[in-house]
């Protein structure tokens, strides 16, 4: 399965569009959002992908209410702190923004997941933590590593991660 992974847009509506776009033409089939979404607008970009979308709420998301309002009718699957993603074979990639650095740990400990993912440090990371591949796909704005906004798309099968340039 494909996955495209995003985090901290931060508001960045048409940088998340655009993302949304290259993901589903490189073949995503479902998109995942690690936080720091912005708004309600966003999250009905979100929605309007026509793959299956799932979001957690950032450090930066104080309005989560509204967040929660627009996923239910977006059909985003949204969670204020962790969200899984079903990849098959009775296995899910799981999503945390990672500010708490206790349940981001946690996550990873459990080996429950073949596949923890986060976002927060706006630093791209790709790292493999005993069984557990964890991932940061970097920023769509304040991006810090890489210095340029960019997204990722995960193949479960192969276990591949590419990192995607999002134009400015």
């Amino acid at each position: 399965m494909k996955i495209g992974i995003l985090s901290d847009s931060h508001g960045k509506t048409k940088r998340l569009a655009g993302a949304i776009e290259l993901l589903v033409d490189r073949g995503a089939e479902a998109i995942v959002h690690c936080g720091d979404i912005g708004h309600a607008d966003d999250v009905a970009v979100l929605g309007a992908a026509p793959v299956p979308t799932y979001a957690v709420a950032g450090n930066m998301d104080h309005k989560i209410a509204r967040l929660e309002a627009a996923a239910e009718a977006a059909g985003v699957q949204f969670s204020g702190e962790v969200v899984e993603v079903p990849i098959g074979a009775d296995q899910f990639l799981v999503a945390t923004h990672g500010n708490d650095q206790a349940v981001l740990a946690e996550l990873i400990g459990s080996e429950q997941f073949p596949y923890v993912c986060h976002g927060h440090t706006h630093r791209a990371r790709d790292e493999r933590i005993g069984p557990v591949r964890v991932i940061n796909p970097g920023a769509l704005h304040h991006y810090k590593a890489p210095h340029r906004p960019v997204a990722a798309l995960l193949d479960t099968l192969s276990d591949t991660l590419e990192v995607i340039n999002v134009p400015k």
